[in-house]
């Protein structure tokens, strides 16, 4: 599998049998989509720097991605995708409404994608994201979960690679938190930014390992 970071929220995910997709965004949040084809999307809200769908094209397998945009059960592509409703703030979506998790399953790896999280997981909530191999999680503050409580999530959660997303980039007009807030608060120390990740099940680490991408803006 190989994992690249076009920036905000948004990743593409390479499996052996189908391309995913994560939170395509538009240009209102002052960041530039980069090309990108898919044969999945996921859409964890309907806010412009989240759901940009048109942005993404199809690939050799399907002339449009398939669009997941909500809670279910979904097998599309040789992928499994399976959603969870959560909120976006902290008072149950009464500031910024609902948000979904998405629970990945290609090439025999379990991916979780927190979208904007804006509130800790209860019991049931993690109880579903038992045994996972990969999480990406919001880190940035303002408008998700912060640092501190990122930290907390990635603890209750224990996967192998936690990929920090949602913080601060050159151009971004949303003024969220940089990465280094989560990177100090998990006190992780010296880490060298990489162009993509390339991950198997047979490879994962013994260890938690934290991936921090180079910036796009």
């Amino acid at each position: 599998m190989e994992i690249r970071f076009l920036g905000h929220s948004c990743f593409q995910i390479k499996g052996r049998k189908g391309i995913v997709a994560t939170d395509p965004y538009d240009d209102s949040c002052g960041l530039k989509l980069p090309e990108v084809s898919a044969d999945i999307v996921t859409i964890s809200h309907k806010h412009a720097d989240h759901n940009n769908v048109a942005a993404v094209s199809g690939t050799a397998r399907r002339k449009k991605p398939f669009v997941v945009a909500g809670p279910g059960e979904y097998e599309i592509a040789g992928v499994s995708i399976f959603g969870f409703p959560s909120f976006h703030d902290d008072a149950k979506g009464k500031k910024r409404g609902k948000n979904t998790v998405y629970i990945i399953k290609m090439d025999n790896l379990r991916l979780g994608h927190l979208g904007d999280l804006g509130e800790l997981l209860n019991d049931r909530q993690l109880e579903e994201m038992n045994g996972l191999d990969l999480l990406f999680i919001p880190v940035g503050g303002v408008y998700t979960i912060n640092a501190h409580q990122a930290v907390e999530v990635v603890a209750k959660i224990q996967p192998k690679i936690v990929i920090p997303m949602h913080y601060q980039l050159p151009k971004l007009n949303l003024k969220l938190a940089p990465v280094n807030d989560f990177l100090k608060a998990s006190g992780v120390e010296g880490l060298e930014p990489v162009n993509k990740l390339v991950v198997s099940y047979d490879k994962l680490p013994e260890e938690r390992m934290t991936v921090v991408f180079n910036a796009r803006g």
